[in-house]
């Protein structure tokens, strides 16, 4: 049996090569692929993500911690998707700063959690139009779009993608926004699904919006 709780110490402390090396180790000797995932990467990060909510950790460890689940995933990802078992994630998601927003720290912070969570993730960057949202939505049938915005000034155009999905008719996608001047009214008003208020939070959200989540 691999040592998980030594595995999931490693990401916490965002050692990399042993993260990779021991997801390597546990592969070889025969243990399942989602066991791997879920023991010994997804069980780490979300201690990391629970100690970042209550401000144990910070920005800059968090980031090093999802270097180090990256690079164990990058031994589990091919394997999954060679067996299938990829479709075994939460869920799909989309990501974006929106048009206008040149923003991406939060955004980008929220996907490298939302991976750890077992997400499947496809990052738009930063300006992205309707369209972009729309085209990417239906091309890897998502599951959640989420929105990120840290200027006032481009919140209204959360509002835009969100009358953009219901005239184009997408069903079964669930759109969430987040960033720091957007809160859980403004998402009700403008009819979004669900508000993050942090990445731990959107997480949380994300979890709870997915139809797969908890199956």
């Amino acid at each position: 049996m691999p040592d998980y709780a030594l595995m999931n110490q490693y990401l916490y402390e965002g050692k990399a090569t042993e993260v990779r090396e021991m997801t390597e180790k546990a592969i070889d000797d025969g243990f399942k692929v989602n066991e791997v995932l879920n023991e010994g990467l997804i069980a780490g990060m979300s201690v990391v993500g629970e100690d970042f909510k209550h401000n144990v950790l910070y920005v800059p460890e968090v980031l090093i911690a999802a270097r180090a689940m990256k690079a164990g995933m990058s031994i589990l990802k091919p394997l999954l998707v060679a067996s299938g078992e990829d479709s075994m994630s939460p869920g799909v998601l989309v990501m974006g700063t929106v048009k206008g927003d040149l923003h991406d720290i939060g955004k980008n912070l929220v996907l490298m959690m939302s991976e750890g969570a077992g997400f499947e993730i496809h990052d738009l960057g930063v300006d992205t139009s309707v369209d972009k949202f729309l085209e990417k939505a239906k091309e890897v049938g998502a599951t959640i779009v989420g929105m990120s915005a840290l200027l006032t000034t481009t919140m209204p155009y959360m509002k835009r993608v969100v009358d953009g999905f219901k005239e184009a008719g997408v069903e079964g996608t669930k759109l969430a926004i987040g960033g720091a001047p957007v809160s859980q009214m403004f998402a009700d008003e403008i009819g979004a699904d669900g508000y993050g208020a942090d990445a731990p939070s959107a997480v949380s959200l994300f979890k709870e919006l997915a139809p797969r989540a908890g199956q």
